[in-house]
C-alpha cells in the first residue's frame, strides 16, 4: 500500500531519478535508511520500474521520430507480432489499443530512408494488411511524468 510519504518519494524521484536518499530525507525530515528502505521496496512491488537515462535521440543521429498505427486482419497471430514490436529496436514503445489498429508504435529512426524500410518490415508481420503513419514534426512534452 502506497501512503502519502511514498507518494512524496515517487514525486521527487519522478522529477530527478537520481536524487540521493540523503538529499530526499532532508528534504521530507526522515532518516536515510527510512528513504532507502521504502525505495526498494517501491522497486521490488514494481511501482518504480527502473531508472534509466533519457536520451535526445536527435543528438544520437535519430533524427525521425513517429507513431505508427498497425492494422491486422486477424488476431490470430497477435502474440508474435507484439514479439515482432518488442524486438525491434527501432520501437521505443508499443501500446495494446482500441480503434482502427490494434497497436500503436512509437519508433525513432536515423531517416524517412530507415523509416520507410522499418515500415516494410512491419508490414510483413504476419496478418498485419496495412499501417498508418504519423511523422512527429515537434514535442513539446516529452518525459512521461504520471500526476501524483
Amino acid at each position: 500500500m502506497i501512503d502519502e510519504t511514498d507518494l512524496k518519494i515517487l514525486k521527487l524521484l519522478q522529477n530527478d531519478g537520481r536524487e540521493t536518499a540523503s538529499k530526499i530525507a532532508e528534504k521530507l525530515n526522515l532518516t536515510v535508511p527510512t528513504i532507502t528502505e521504502r525505495i526498494k521496496k517501491l522497486q521490488e512491488s514494481s511501482v518504480v520500474k527502473g531508472f534509466q537515462a533519457i536520451i535526445d535521440a536527435k543528438s544520437v543521429s535519430l533524427d525521425v521520430s513517429a507513431v505508427i498505427t498497425v492494422v491486422a486482419s486477424t488476431s490470430a497471430n497477435y502474440k508474435i507480432v507484439i514479439d515482432k514490436a518488442v524486438a525491434c529496436p527501432e520501437v521505443i514503445q508499443c501500446f495494446a489499443t482500441t480503434g482502427v489498429g490494434s497497436l500503436l508504435l512509437w519508433v525513432v529512426t536515423k531517416n524517412v530512408q530507415s523509416l520507410e524500410e522499418l515500415l516494410r518490415r512491419i508490414q510483413s508481420w504476419p496478418d498485419v494488411t496495412r499501417t498508418e503513419t504519423q511523422i512527429i514534426l515537434s514535442s513539446y512534452k516529452d518525459l512521461p511524468k504520471i500526476p501524483i
